[in-house]
């Protein structure tokens, strides 16, 4: 692949990296407009004329019980309902999403549901911001923007030829077993030729395979991420879906949602996950189903902060 063909490549892959990499909190619009149980329509059209906005969530002690559509405004106007109570013209199902969930799953939801706009929510079920496409596409431009000037940065002082420095995305198809592994070995490759310990190296092997098995297996694609300093080895899978039910039991060694044809092809043996965790100094899993899954992976490289189990 020439310079021409593989410069469009890594744009697409760093915007993907973007995506998968931002959470929805790093993106949404936090001052929200809201309007309780006992407001009128008349009171949603003073405050969608006032903010240049087409939504209204309503919340009953912070909590998202419904929101309102420029669609329903206009009914009501249409009726010469404005004066009525919101919970009379409120969508009362509302699909939210979380704020600490990754971006990736925020863009699969506009696409399943074609929402125009998503509450957005903490832990504690509190309406804590408003996600729409302009968001989107606002954090992106910023993203990029950065990187561009860090990237310019790096070309007027770049790093030795043998420095432990890489950043680099990859990306995995579904049932694409021919290829699978490659990345691993790629890194494991990297990191042996810089003198990384080879009991590092193997962690970071064990790692990295599993976690890039596991997206050609058991996903529709997806991206594996490696961000790697002088600290430290951190994996980041992120995947477009089918997402865990249960992660929990995801995570216990021998369960494993694997078809027949992948078993016949010696994979699905429910090890992946745990093993993941066994290697890794830190370890963090996030799904959510029809969304996808995100899974983050660190191991350290300064012996004082290994995990020897």
């Amino acid at each position: 692949m020439d310079g021409e063909q593989k410069e469009p490549l890594q744009s697409s892959l760093r915007v993907q990296e973007l995506i998968y990499g931002l959470r929805i909190s790093e993106v949404m619009t936090s001052k929200v407009f809201a309007v309780s149980r006992n407001c009128t329509m008349r009171d949603v059209q003073t405050i969608m004329k006032n903010n240049s906005i087409t939504g209204v969530p309503v919340v009953d002690n912070k909590r998202v019980v419904g929101i309102i559509t420029m669609n329903d405004l206009m009914n009501a106007l249409e009726q010469g309902a404005m004066e009525e109570g919101v919970t009379k013209w409120m969508v009362g199902e509302v699909q939210t999403l979380a704020e600490e969930m990754p971006l990736s799953f925020a863009i699969s939801a506009f696409g399943k549901f074609s929402f125009r706009q998503f509450p957005v929510v903490n832990k504690k079920n509190e309406l804590t911001g408003i996600l729409t496409f302009r968001n989107i596409n606002h954090a992106l431009i910023r993203e990029l923007s950065r990187q561009l000037r860090e990237m310019e940065q790096q070309h007027e002082h770049p790093d030795e030829p043998d420095a432990l420095r890489l950043n680099k995305v990859y990306q995995l198809h579904r049932y694409d077993f021919e290829n699978g592994g490659k990345a691993s070995s790629e890194i494991k490759k990297f990191l042996k030729e810089r003198g990384i310990p080879p009991k590092v190296v193997r962690r970071v092997a064990v790692a990295s395979y599993e976690l890039e098995i596991n997206l050609v297996a058991h996903s529709i694609g997806g991206m594996l991420g490696f961000d790697i300093n002088t600290d430290r080895v951190k994996i980041s899978s992120h995947d477009r879906g089918p997402g865990i039910e249960d992660t929990e039991k995801a995570m216990t060694e021998g369960y494993s949602t694997a078809n027949e044809w992948i078993r016949s092809q010696g994979f699905g043996a429910g090890m992946g996950l745990p093993n993941v965790k066994r290697v890794s100094d830190e370890f963090a899993i996030e799904s959510a189903v029809g969304m996808g899954t995100m899974v983050q992976a660190i191991i350290n490289l300064k012996p004082e902060n290994v995990n020897e189990d």
